[in-house]
């Protein structure tokens, strides 16, 4: 008779981390089913500080904010718990790679302690067998940190301490994938350029944690000294949204080096941080609330100048997660959603610099290069179209230009020198707009560049305007500006809606069409609480 039986779901595919001998180093990316791909995600921690009140409706509303925003990888942190079968189950259905980490990070353990050593052994087992058979399983990963942290933190390095680390991740955690799921890779630690404390964190080969942008204070443009092989964990501090923030707090409470806001601050002196970096960008906004919103302007610009700069240089640099996707408290972190579901401005970045198709600019001094960056598998052809213009509109130069970019790569289209252009104040009175009109898709990517920090930039007054209709299942929403509009944001007083897209720029007299679905709200809600600003509103 029947005594026990399971039904899971599998599916079939080839997936395994592909590391090669090159030019540059060494490779480092996922390969599916014979194509290799830049995995575009971020670090997924615990749900919530109350590990069991998240249900599968509340796992299903990240992952699906997840892929919206173009993921196609998730990071499993090593310093949290292992996730729910019901992640994993989501992650199969909505297509994501799972990078898992077994839960040991940042510290060091006993491993010649045999009881100690059948626990963490039987804890493995455990989870792998629970695990393994699933579609998004596409690397596990010894630790988070510890081969990185043994050399350069302040962990004694007694040679106890390096076998006992060797013994755990580098032959117990090895034999125990062979075991349960050998079809899967098993990587040493992240950073690891492979294991034996061999250059963990190096540039050219293995997976890299880059912190000196936030933690060492350098500047955004130094992400593009760097071409790492695979930037797994990289990240920068936000405020969440007033509405998040008014949960935690009294008006009394509402000024950043509050002892209630400095409690609800995910990093040391990390307030004092965020306004150090908001100084280098942008002026002194004119009050809380303004603050919060540029305080996100300044996470959202950090991050796109790293993807942006790695999927430039697709072949060489092959993923990135940043840290961190989502929060199990209302806190200021380096999050993109936060803990209330609420998307930051980071979040619609993302979903445009993890777009298939991107457009992106790099601009230096009075120089410009413009890439399109293609990450479908066929070849895409469209127009690309530039203009210089003034904050007003006028037209200072433009040219166009049809271009092909061939399947799963990234071009440079246009070399500019606009050294006569940008002469003297004029580079605080223009700016670079750009655009690529897809033939197949039959979509337009658009983006923006200026030539000097954003605080000098003379903005008008873009007298922003929004009128609504109901479309087909939609509410669209379109946005006009009177001049040159930057990190346009629409937001509702009380409710929560997502948009389709948000914190953009607009040219002057541009129109963009957004939609949020009408299941998300009713049509005289939009209207009565819908809210926009710009940069030039918050001073």
């Amino acid at each position: 008779s029947l005594v026990d039986q399971q039904r899971q779901h599998i599916g079939l595919r080839r997936l395994r981390l592909e590391r090669r001998q090159d030019e540059f180093g060494e490779s480092f990316q996922f390969n599916i089913n014979g194509i290799s791909i830049f995995a575009r995600g971020a670090n997924y921690v615990p749900e919530d500080v109350y590990l069991t009140r998240p249900d599968r409706q509340a796992t299903e509303r990240l992952i699906r904010a997840a892929v919206s925003a173009n993921f196609n990888c998730l990071r499993v942190w090593g310093g949290g718990i292992y996730p729910s079968d019901d992640f994993y189950d989501l992650c199969d259905r909505y297509g994501l790679i799972v990078w898992q980490d077994l839960m040991f990070a940042c510290g060091v353990y006993d491993v010649n302690n045999s009881r100690f050593y059948e626990n963490i052994a039987e804890e493995v087992r455990d989870n792998l067998q629970r695990i393994r058979h699933h579609t998004c399983l596409g690397l596990v990963c010894g630790n988070n940190e510890m081969e990185w942290g043994f050399l350069e933190w302040s962990i004694p390095q007694t040679e106890e301490m390096r076998v006992e680390y060797l013994k755990q991740y580098e032959v117990l955690f090895p034999a125990l994938m062979a075991e349960v799921c050998p079809y899967v890779d098993y990587w040493p630690a992240s950073p690891s350029s492979g294991g034996n404390f061999d250059d963990p964190n190096a540039e050219n080969r293995g997976d890299v944690h880059y912190w000196q942008v936030w933690h060492g204070n350098k500047p955004f443009t130094e992400f593009r000294r760097h071409y790492f092989r695979f930037l797994s964990e990289f990240g920068f501090e936000s405020f969440p949204a007033l509405k998040t923030v008014k949960t935690f707090t009294t008006e009394e409470d509402r000024n950043i080096f509050s002892p209630v806001m400095e409690d609800h601050q995910r990093c040391e002196g990390g307030n004092g941080k965020i306004l150090s970096y908001l100084a280098q960008y942008f002026r002194y906004p004119k009050d809380f609330d303004a603050l919060l919103y540029v305080s996100q302007l300044s996470q959202a610009e950090a991050m796109r100048y790293a993807i942006e700069h790695l999927r430039r240089h697709r072949g060489r640099c092959m993923g990135a997660t940043y840290w961190q996707f989502n929060d199990n408290w209302p806190v200021a972190s380096w999050s993109s959603i936060d803990y209330f579901g609420r998307w930051k401005a980071l979040q619609y970045v993302v979903k445009r610099a993890y777009d298939h198709v991107l457009i992106s600019c790099e601009e230096e001094e009075t120089a410009a290069s413009i890439h399109l960056s293609n990450e479908h598998n066929h070849a895409i052809a469209g127009m690309l179209v530039w203009q210089l213009l003034t904050l007003s509109g006028e037209i200072i130069a433009q040219d166009q230009r049809r271009v092909e970019v061939a399947a799963l790569s990234s071009a440079r289209v246009f070399a500019l020198d606009f050294s006569k252009e940008l002469a003297g104040a004029h580079r605080r009175e223009r700016y670079l707009s750009f655009s690529y009109f897809d033939e197949r898709e039959q979509v337009a990517r658009r983006g923006t560049a200026v030539f000097v920090p954003y605080k000098h930039l003379r903005l008008q007054n873009p007298v922003l305007k929004a009128a609504l209709s109901k479309g087909n299942g939609v509410y669209e929403i379109a946005v006009t500006a009177a001049a040159f509009a930057k990190f346009v944001m629409l937001d509702l007083t009380h409710a929560d809606v997502i948009f389709s897209d948000n914190y953009f720029d607009l040219d002057a007299g541009e129109t963009r069409l957004l939609t949020v679905l009408q299941e998300e709200i009713d049509l005289q809600t939009l209207q009565s609480q819908l809210v926009l600003r710009s940069l030039f509103d918050s001073y």
